[in-house]
């Protein structure tokens, strides 16, 4: 990977993981016990780049506030701060100045991901690509914008979403960029690397690369994927060398978990939680000072930081905020969400009658 560097986009606000969000950019949220960007970074490492620019906007600070100048996870770390929105290539170029190799690797910050990162590289080398792309094949294409390749892999357009796709292809928010062609984006606004930068790329005549795979991919923006996320690299489903020992469930230091209660799907446990006699965690993520009383239930759901969630309460795909109490017998499914710091009294909230 000589002659590599990589730029990671973690400026966004996260809406669509509110509440969590709130109070910690998405790529900070605790994920298989550390946070979310900490995993990428170590697969950044682990295929030798060490030169890593994070283009920052929203709650800039807390990241260098955490990872500092990366030595720590053999890095070296510079931050770029986005004053204003300037969407995918802005971003990019807005961190030109800090760049000093041929080729640029660019990663979405909230992406998890098992493509062979050095195996992108190579293509790009050996088409002698001007932009190469991270293609990933999904059963379901319709959600996405395609991307078409010819036989020898060379990108011929981009589309938008439409329910009968051509290909099964889309972007994984993964490229590799050529120095020259991010000095060419214009500074100073916004500009779209889907709708502006690489169609205009296509129409001038450079060369746009596909590097088509179908490895582990999942885009966590959503609460959903956030939860599945946090589960497989917990159970080593998705790579990371940020999990040292991948098993059914991760329970971190300070923790209390009663030995009557059941953790399992790749459940998380922080640090200095409480789970009581009879709670059942299954795939869900307590983030840290969570209090999870007896015979509560917690599946596929997130647990703010100081949460409590009182006896016989059931949470299935809900999303509880930090310092929030949810109520002995509530119940909450199907997409919940509680914002931070409100108090649900007792069965104050159900879905069912048998309470």
């Amino acid at each position: 990977m000589h002659g590599v560097e990589a730029v990671v986009l973690v400026g966004g606000k996260g809406t669509r993981l509110r509440p969590l969000t709130l109070s910690a950019p998405k790529p900070m949220l605790p994920t298989a016990g550390v946070p979310f960007l900490t995993h990428l970074l170590s697969r950044i490492k682990e295929a030798g780049i060490t030169h890593v620019v994070l283009g920052t906007s929203y709650k800039a600070e807390v990241f260098e506030e955490y990872f500092g100048d990366g030595s720590r996870l053999g890095l070296e770390l510079e931050y770029v701060v986005e004053e204003v929105p300037l969407d995918t290539a802005g971003a990019i170029r807005n961190v030109a100045d800090k760049l000093r190799e041929p080729d640029v690797m660019v990663f979405n910050g909230d992406i998890l991901s098992g493509v062979d990162l050095t195996g992108i590289v190579d293509t790009h080398r050996k088409h002698e690509a001007d932009v190469t792309l991270h293609l990933v094949k999904v059963q379901d294409p319709r959600a996405f914008g395609c991307v078409p390749t010819d036989d020898e892999g060379r990108v011929q357009a981009f589309l938008e979403k439409t329910e009968n796709p051509p290909t099964d292809q889309i972007n994984a928010g993964c490229y590799v960029f050529r120095r020259e062609v991010i000095d060419a984006i214009p500074a100073g606004r916004p500009v779209s690397v889907e709708r502006e930068t690489f169609p205009g790329l296509l129409e001038s005549g450079k060369r746009l690369q596909g590097h088509v795979d179908a490895t582990y991919w999942l885009d966590l923006g959503k609460p959903e994927a956030f939860v599945q996320g946090s589960a497989d690299l917990v159970r080593g489903v998705a790579p990371s060398a940020a999990v040292a020992q991948p098993g059914d469930y991760l329970v971190l230091e300070g923790s209390a978990v009663h030995e009557g209660a059941t953790v399992k799907g790749g459940s998380t446990v922080g640090l200095n939680c409480t789970v009581a006699e009879g709670a059942v965690l299954d795939g869900a993520i307590l983030f840290d000072g969570a209090v999870v009383g007896e015979g509560a239930v917690v599946e596929r759901s997130i647990v703010g930081a100081g949460a409590l969630v009182q006896a016989g309460a059931v949470l299935r795909d809900a999303v509880i905020g930090d310092s929030a109490v949810i109520g002995a017998r509530c119940e909450l499914i199907g997409g919940a969400r509680v914002w931070p710091g409100v108090v649900l009294p007792e069965a104050g909230v159900r879905f069912s009658t048998d309470a």
